[in-house]
């Protein structure tokens, strides 16, 4: 597999992660009414993308699985990591959006 990635590439998945994220927090916060809900779900969704271990692996076998974790936090790349951090940063933009459309009288939200 060729792990070069255009500057193009890049926008274009830092902008799809941003608004996916963005939407599914603006969802799960009109349905739940929790404003950070996804923001502070982000980083276990994270761990789930970019981690070949399973869930209940980390109950099971704890120090293997962590081990496991860390060398794989500890090995992505700069793209990697704009891109989560485009995600995050949708969450997080929906928590904001949320709290002012609230205040501005929107009952739904």
């Amino acid at each position: 597999m060729d792990t070069s990635f255009s500057i193009v590439q890049l926008i274009i998945s830092m902008l799809l992660f941003f608004v996916m994220f963005f939407g599914i927090g603006f969802l799960l916060n009109m349905l739940l009414r929790m404003t950070w809900l996804m923001a502070i779900v982000y980083p276990i969704v994270v761990l789930l993308i970019i981690d070949d271990v399973g869930f209940f692996d980390y109950f099971t076998q704890p120090g293997e699985s962590f081990s496991m974790l860390g060398n794989t936090l500890t090995s992505l790349t700069g793209v990697d990591i704009a891109v989560l951090t485009a995600g995050f940063a949708g969450a997080v933009t929906s928590g904001f959006v949320m709290k002012i459309l609230r205040k501005m009288g929107y009952q739904m939200f």
